[in-house]
Parts: C-alpha cells; structure tokens; sequence
C-alpha cells in the first residue's frame, strides 16, 4: 500500500468516527442524522422557474443536503461518511481523498442548487465530504438557482433583497432571514443602498464575516438560537466597523462574548421581561424596613441630551434625580452630566461619568441606547439603565412609564367635556406604548360621552395642531403631558387636556404627570438591596400608577362630579383594581385589539400598532415625520424594524 493510500485509509477512518459520533449524538437529540433533503424540505421547490449561474466559489458550511433522499443515508448530517472503509463508497471516499491531497486536487466542480439561499447537493456529495472534512471554506460549484415566489413573506422578501446584494457585491455568505437587513448593514458599513462595491471592499466584509462567525460558531456550540448575521448586526451596535475589522480572533472572540447574553435576548423574543413593578408589595415592606442598614452605597450618574433649562424632559429627568438624591440621603450618591448630544459626546461623557466612579448610569433618552450598549460592553463593571421600552438586551436594563393610565383618566374627563361631541388628540410620536395611550383615552372619552369623536393629529407631522384641530370644530384637546410633577404646568400653555374658549385660549382641565423620581427611587432601592435583577436578563421596567411613577393631575376647572369619577378611577387604579383594556375594544379594520376575554400582557400593549374605531386618523409612516422627530422613531418606533436605514457618517 503506497503512502498516499495509508494516508487516505487514514483520514476516512477518522472521518468514518466522527461521522458515528454526530449521528449518535444527533439520534440521542430526536434529530435527523443525516443531510436535509430539498423535496422533503421543500416540496414547492420541484415547481418553480429558475436560473443557471456560472461556476462559482459557494460558503462550504452553506451547503445544507441533498436535492433528493438518494444517497444522504450515506453521509451524516455535516456531509461526514457513515459506511465501513472495505465497502464500495469508502474506495471511492478514499480515492477522492487521496486526490485532494495529491497535486492534482479536486478540480471537478460539484452540481448544486440553490434555495433561498442555501445549497443542495445533486451531484458530487463526496467530493463535498473531503472537501468539508478538511475545512474547505469554499467549493467550487454549478449552480441553479431556484426562485421562489414573491408572497410578500419577511422570509422571502429577505431573499430578493439578497439577490441585489449579492448582484453588487458577490457574497454569499451573508444571508438575512428579515427584511430591511441588507441595507441596514451597508448603513452600518458607511455604504449608501445603491452605491457600487469595490472587489477590495467585498472581499474585505467576506473576510471579516467569515472571522465573525467562526468566533460565533466557538460560542454557540450546538446552541442554534441565534443567527450570526444577527449577531453580526448587534455587534456592529457596540464596536465599528473598522474596530471588528482590527480585532485578532481572540480579540474578536472575547468581545463577542462580552455581548453573548445579549445576542441571546435579542433573538428570543419571549426572554424579554416586562416590569410592571419593581418590587412586589411583600418584598417591598422587607426592603424598606432594611435599607437604612445596609452598608451599601451607589455612586450613580445621570446623562442628559441637553440641559434642564433647554428641555422639559431633561427638567423632568434632573428633578428625578434631585428627588432620589433626597429620598436615599446617605445611601446614594448623584451626579448629573448634560449635553450627551451626540454619539461622540454621548461616549465622552459616560466615560468621564465612569472614570470618576459611578457604579449605576441612568441614560435618560431613548437616542442614547446605542451609546448605553458600547458603553455597557466597555465598562462591564458598571450597570447601565435606558429610558427606553421594549429592548431585548441585557447588558442593559431599560425603563419606561405607563403613560396609558394617565390617558385613561384624562380621557374621561375629556368625554365629559365634549359638548359637540368631538375630542381632539394630539400625538406625540408613533413609538411603542403610544397606540396604547391613545386607545386608553379612546375608551375614557367612551365611558363618559359614547357618542363622540377622537379626532387625532400627529405633533411629529405639523407645526400647529392645535389650530387645525379647532379648524375642526374641536374644543376638547388632548396634547403634550405635563413634563414634571408641577401641576402648575396646567396653567402654562397647551399642556394635557384643555378647553379652548371662546377666544381660543386654552383652559386648563387634567395632564397625566411623569413622577420619574419615584421610578429612580423604585429601581434604585431594588439594587442597593440586592434583589436586581440579573445581567443575563433582559428587563425593561414599564411603572405605573400602582407604582406612584403616573399621576393624573385634574384641574379646579373640571366640574366636580367629574373630578370625583376620575380619582375613583385613579384609585382603583393604583390599587391595581382595573384593567383599562379587559374589555372588547374594536379597531379602525374591524379586527379586535382586545377580546375583553383575556387581559392583554404588558408586551401587548407596549406593541399595540392599531387605533380604536372611535379614533379618525392613522399612525403616521416615516417619510410623513418631520426631521426633528425621526431620531427618536428609529429607537422606539412601532415599526423600528421596517425602518430605512440611517447612514452612518
């Protein structure tokens, strides 16, 4: 027996147990051990038009079986050889082997197919097998590319998409499962949609895509809970480009690993946990008895976009914090950093926060939940807070307040006020739990006034809504809330709910009221006493009245039996005593937004996308926002994940 030949015997027998060893494993699992099949998976696909490319280069680990179930018995399912070396196929196996690491090589190009973007063996499933049993990134191939029909599927569409990026920059390896991700990545990269690839830049994001997932692959294991291109993108949140395209395999590795419990949240979408309050009663009355003693202190930070005298959220937020300041006197210390205006300023400040020792940062802007993740993976020893909703990560917590219970009581006082029947609502922006509020004050107008309109304009779309509105005939007006728990804002301008007089002028009714000291207080009390939450969780906080977090001021202009309904209500309320949506709630298209059988989960209402049928108006798309309102969108929108992308300057 020549050398060449030991050698083949050699590698197949290695082959040969590794083959047996993933298709016990595979079997112990309840899985298939052998390679998909195409017309198993796919019946459709015999059925459809499609087109034959030039010999090209396909991703090895993209091969994923067989065109039909012929020969897979013979293969395990990573293309590893099953049967004995003395039969008929391991000859075979081992010629080709013994070829491949002869000079001549494999040369003979393997027929495929291809199916929303993985391939299919018609012929050469043994030449696959060497090539892939000796870590073969590439293989050259005869493809027929098979296309599937254009149904509108997210899956589907992710695939045409596909084809205009690999038309312009011959990758293959990338491959989306949703829409919208193509051009979100060449935003990410700095490439506008259309603009041409350079050979040198597609060869370089190849590369750099290749190291990423090989890092991915180390972590995941047999864990297929997350995709690497998904992880790709989450990673591009936290470092650059140019910074992954730096980092050595280690480097890359550990990185990757600082995020992993993220990568893992943000693709189970149920891991996500909503809060809807900090401590539950019992615990709490434990906790308070015990946080005078406890030798704990915090160091916390609060970064602002603006100042407190620019911006009424900002003044909502900095009183927050003036107010944990004095409710944890002795436990707390607080600093306050503004201007974190841009991500540059954004990651100078909170390094300068850190550097002087803050062990909590409060984010206090959805626009800064980028900044808040780099931040987080960078200082891994300081936890990070977002005032944001609905965020699947986990290096991070995020916070809200449950405005919508505010709007429930205004809108019952808002019904009552309709004479002509016609309530005006201004919205502020189409981001998650604002659909809710605006069916939350839907149904409180309903409870007093069954009869009347919501007509709903958009602040984030027009300059003067209120003047359009009362060009409507409306004088019942439903608009921005009261920024801090000063309830003399009732008096200033166009705040909360109003009467617009005979003149115009606005008389003040009832605002909901954002009380964020007592949300600061809540978390802050809950980690001083060790019963946080874990880092490997995702959390998002969502506080309401029961919390104290929303309040609902009523002004001496209200009549005082309709003042009375509504502290009743608001009572009930904080004691956790009324669920506003357990009841059937109809929508614009006829369809339900709530049976009234079940209660709605907190993600129900935080992802509410339809309006009630008493509502005349639409959620605005983004081409109809105006400048200034999409930054806030592109974090919290209700539709974020259809949005074009932004192109990273």
């Amino acid at each position: 027996m020549s050398v060449s030949e030991s050698s083949g015997m050699a590698e197949y027998i290695k082959a040969n147990r590794l083959a047996l060893k993933e298709k016990k494993a595979l079997e112990a699992r309840g899985l298939c051990p052998n390679p998909a099949v195409l017309d198993a998976l796919f019946p459709e696909a015999a059925h459809l038009s499609g087109v034959d490319l030039p010999v090209i280069e396909i991703p090895a680990d993209r091969i994923a079986g067989a065109v039909s179930a012929g020969r897979v018995s013979a293969f395990s399912a990573s293309f590893l050889p099953l049967p004995e070396p003395n039969t008929e196929f391991g000859s075979k196996w081992i010629a080709l082997c013994e070829a491949h690491l002869s000079d001549t090589g494999i040369r003979e190009p393997v027929d495929c197919v291809e199916y929303l973007g993985s391939f299919y063996v018609k012929e050469g499933n043994k030449r696959v097998s060497v090539l892939r049993y000796f870590g073969a990134v590439r293989i050259s191939a005869r493809v027929r590319r098979l296309l599937p029909p254009r149904t509108g599927a997210p899956r589907t569409e992710a695939y045409y998409e596909f084809l205009d990026f690999y038309g312009q920059t011959g990758i293959y390896d990338i491959q989306f499962t949703r829409p919208g991700e193509y051009a979100r990545l060449a935003a990410a990269l700095g490439k506008k949609p259309d603009a041409e690839w350079t050979e040198r830049e597609s060869r370089q994001l190849a590369s750099v895509f290749h190291g990423f997932k090989e890092a991915f692959a180390s972590l995941t294991e047999n864990d297929r809970t997350a995709d690497a291109e998904d992880a790709f993108m989450l990673f591009l949140k936290a470092y650059s480009y140019e910074q992954l395209a730096d980092m050595s395999p280690q480097e890359l590795k550990k990185a990757l690993a600082a995020i992993w419990n993220d990568v893992k949240t943000s693709s189970e979408p149920e891991s996500l946990t909503v809060k809807t309050a900090a401590e539950d009663g019992e615990k709490k009355g434990v906790i308070s008895k015990l946080i005078s003693i406890l030798p704990k202190h915090l160091d916390i930070a609060f970064i602002y976009q603006g100042d407190a005298q620019s911006s009424a959220w900002t003044r909502g937020h900095a009183e927050g914090a003036a107010y944990l300041k004095n409710a944890l006197a002795g436990s707390v210390t607080v600093k306050e950093y503004c201007h974190a205006d841009t991500p540059e300023d954004a990651d100078a400040v909170i390094a300068e926060a850190v550097r002087e020792g803050s062990d909590l940062v409060f984010t206090t802007t959805p626009p800064l939940l980028g900044t808040s993740l780099k931040a987080a993976v960078k200082y891994p020893k300081t936890a990070f807070y977002n005032c944001s909703a609905c965020q699947p990560l986990s290096s991070i917590k995020s916070y809200y307040c449950r405005t919508y219970e505010g709007k429930f009581i205004t809108g019952v006082i808002a019904g009552a006020l309709a004479e002509n029947d016609l309530v005006g609502y201004i919205g502020s922006y189409p981001i998650m739990g604002v659909p809710a509020s605006i069916n939350a004050f839907a149904l409180g107008v309903g409870m007093t006034n069954p009869r009347a309109k919501i007509l709903l304009e958009w602040s984030c779309t027009e300059i003067d809504c209120v003047k359009k509105l009362r060009g409507r005939g409306v004088r019942v007006i439903s608009n921005r809330d009261i920024p801090t728990p000063d309830a003399s804002y009732l008096s200033h301008g166009y705040y909360g709910t109003f009467v617009l007089d005979e003149n115009g002028e606005p008389l003040p009714a009832a605002s909901p009221v954002w009380m964020w000291g007592r949300l600061y207080e809540s978390i802050v009390r809950q980690i001083l006493s060790g019963a946080a939450d874990k880092k490997e969780l995702a959390v998002n906080y969502w506080l309401g009245m029961d919390s104290g977090v929303i309040d609902a001021a009523v002004s001496e202009n209200v009549p005082e039996g309709v003042r009375r309904l509504a502290g009743i209500l608001a009572e009930r309320l904080r004691a956790g005593k009324l669920d506003i949506f357990a009841q059937r709630l109809a929508a614009q298209d006829g369809s339900l937004i709530s049976d009234g059988a079940a209660p709605l989960t907190s993600l129900e209402i935080l992802k509410m996308d339809k309006l009630a049928a008493s509502v005349e108006g639409h959620i605005p798309g983004y081409d109809e926002l105006l400048p200034l309102s999409r930054p806030l969108v592109r974090s919290l929108g209700i539709y974020r994940e259809k949005l074009p992308p932004e192109l990273r300057e």
